[in-house]
């Protein structure tokens, strides 16, 4: 038997107790004594009696452990020409003066905001300060349709929208706030103020609701992280309403932070004051799970990656950022790798920059075609592991463990479950 065998017949034969050790890896308030609720199936709850804040576990005890002058986030936007890095030190004061914000606008435990946000760093900013409030964010892609936003907003009913007065989509700078003004007006739900952040790239005209992001945080005192119980939602993320209505996947803090905790090292093989890429947006749930609150639980370092592929300004970049930053992991999806591809299918860019980092490519969103597989196989000469999960499960359902043991790889195949799924 190998060590991944051994570790998922423990995590069968021993689910309790798999489960609670695993949860140590995080701080809780009230450790938890009991790991699954199956009181009312298939509504399991886990860690019933435990208490903590994911926020707190992504940012303070980084630095109560004497690591606040460790890069946390690394913000690298070549449509801007921006590149900027915050240590756990410096986002952890960021994310409690907008908590502050958020405060004095009138959110509290339980209140719903939505982001509405290009790939920023006011964007994790944005979503941490909510989960130090005991809020619930409700990330939106940026430059959703207004009515797409107006639908989301009726459902989840926010107290307060965070938005930006532009994204930029390739060489196209996109207006967000006549959407969002759009959406609002559309919607029956009309949510409270609406706080702004200026991009130098386009103006945001401004209105009686709207407040703006730097006034306010100039303003404002940082707010404590409020203990929540573990069974308590932490966000709500719509699946895409292809089939109808869009669903809101509700959740919990401490079976996430848990599950994303475990993954780290194991599924990823990356760990305190290491860098992983995922290049995503925090509108998707990759973003939610795997540039912000994996990342930042594990103590690790993410990097946050505004511009696409191929194009902004060439097909060079994404080997740009592995280089530059020392990446060790890397996860996007395989459109991304299609597209690389195709715009250079010799690989040549990869071969200008130094990848000795780089020990994997993950890639998920959609199947991973064999073509592509190989390609990537090939040019990078490291493991590329195909894994399966969904906005409903929150992180990988099957995957190649790689932390655990590296197992045989089948193009066309995401390998093994993963404990705590029964596939």
């Amino acid at each position: 038997m190998g060590a991944y065998e051994d570790v998922f017949r423990a995590a069968v034969q021993d689910r309790e107790g798999f489960w609670l050790q695993a949860a140590q890896a995080l701080e809780w308030e009230q450790p938890p004594t009991r790991a699954l609720d199956e009181a009312n199936p298939p509504f399991y709850r886990w860690f019933p009696d435990g208490t903590l804040n994911v926020a707190h576990n992504a940012l303070d005890r980084h630095v109560a452990a004497g690591r606040g002058d460790q890069a946390a986030l690394i913000y690298d936007s070549p449509v801007t020409d921006t590149k900027r890095t915050y240590t756990y030190g410096e986002l952890t004061e960021e994310v409690a003066t907008f908590a502050g914000v958020l405060r004095d606008l009138g959110v509290t435990a339980g209140d719903r905001v939505v982001v509405y946000m290009p790939m920023v760093p006011e964007a994790a900013i944005a979503m941490l300060a909510c989960a130090r409030l005991g809020a619930v964010h409700s990330v939106v892609f940026g430059g959703f349709a207004a009515k797409e936003l107006a639908v989301r907003i009726d459902d989840a009913a926010p107290k307060v929208v965070v938005s930006a007065s532009c994204g930029i989509e390739g060489k196209r700078v996109i207006a967000y706030k006549p959407l969002l003004d759009r959406a609002i007006e559309l919607a029956e739900h009309e949510p409270g103020k609406r706080v702004i952040l200026q991009r130098p790239q386009a103006s945001a005209q401004m209105g009686p609701d709207d407040v703006d992001w730097a006034d306010a945080v100039a303003k404002a005192t940082p707010a404590d992280p409020v203990p929540m119980r573990s069974t308590d939602p932490l966000y709500v993320l719509y699946t895409s309403g292809t089939t109808g209505k869009p669903k809101g996947v509700v959740r919990d803090g401490g079976g996430y932070a848990t599950a994303l905790a475990w993954s780290m090292p194991n599924v990823y093989d990356v760990g305190p004051g290491q860098t992983i890429f995922t290049a995503s947006d925090v509108g998707w749930v990759v973003g939610h799970s795997y540039i912000v609150y994996a990342p930042l639980l594990a103590g690790a370092t993410t990097v946050l990656y505004e511009g696409k592929p191929v194009g902004t300004p060439d097909a060079g970049q994404f080997w740009r950022v592995m280089s530059e930053y020392g990446v060790r992991s890397m996860f996007t999806a395989p459109t991304a790798f299609r597209a690389l591809k195709k715009e250079d299918p010799e690989g040549s860019y990869a071969k200008k920059y130094d990848l000795s980092a780089l020990k994997y490519l993950f890639l998920a969103g959609e199947r991973l075609d064999p073509e592509t597989y190989r390609w990537a196989s090939e040019l990078l000469d490291i493991p590329v592991i195909d894994h399966w999960w969904q906005t409903e499960t929150g992180w990988p359902i099957v995957a190649d463990p790689v932390g655990i043991e590296l197992l045989p790889i089948k193009p066309g195949s995401p390998t093994k479950p993963l404990p705590g799924w029964d596939v």
